[in-house]
């Protein structure tokens, strides 16, 4: 079992302004109108590609506040094989996996798959917002922060 290196509240802590600016990062796609569920899905699925348990929980929780359906938090990691995943929502994890695992490269398909479903503009901030989901993603495995307990629950603390 691993234990916390360093925990989400340190980095505020440590580095306001690094926060402050990561924080700035993913928040122009919050305002820029995209669908906040959406934007849950696609930072779910980083963190999944990423393996950052304390942003897996974080977004999962998010998401539930916002009313996604439980089966697609719980399918989100094979959206491919299920139906349900609207067209936009999977031209948007398409996209999220290629920036996230972008040493393959960003395919014509891909690309084009995602401009079917959004417009310039929104595949600008789209893709700020998997950028900032890649930042948050390299502190939380990097210091192996805590996953956060549902609301109700007692969570261990790392000594």
């Amino acid at each position: 079992m691993s234990h916390a290196r360093k925990e989400y509240s340190d980095f505020q802590a440590l580095a306001p302004d690094a926060y402050e600016g990561v924080i700035a990062l993913g928040g122009f796609a919050a305002r820029s109108g995209i669908e906040k569920p959406l934007l849950e899905l696609i930072k779910l699925r980083a963190s999944q590609i990423n393996g950052c348990a304390f942003c897996v929980q974080y977004h999962i929780l998010q998401a539930e506040r916002l009313g996604v359906p439980v089966d697609k938090l719980n399918l989100v990691v094979v959206w491919r094989e299920v139906p349900q995943f609207s067209p936009r929502e999977r031209a948007a994890l398409a996209w999220t996996e290629a920036l996230t695992l972008v040493t393959a490269g960003v395919s014509d398909e891909v690309y084009d798959q995602a401009r079917a479903e959004f417009s310039d503009k929104e595949l600008t901030y789209l893709t700020s917002a998997i950028a900032s989901i890649n930042v948050w993603n390299r502190f939380g495995v990097a210091y192996r922060w805590s996953p956060a307990a549902r609301q109700g629950q007692v969570s261990a603390k790392a000594s």
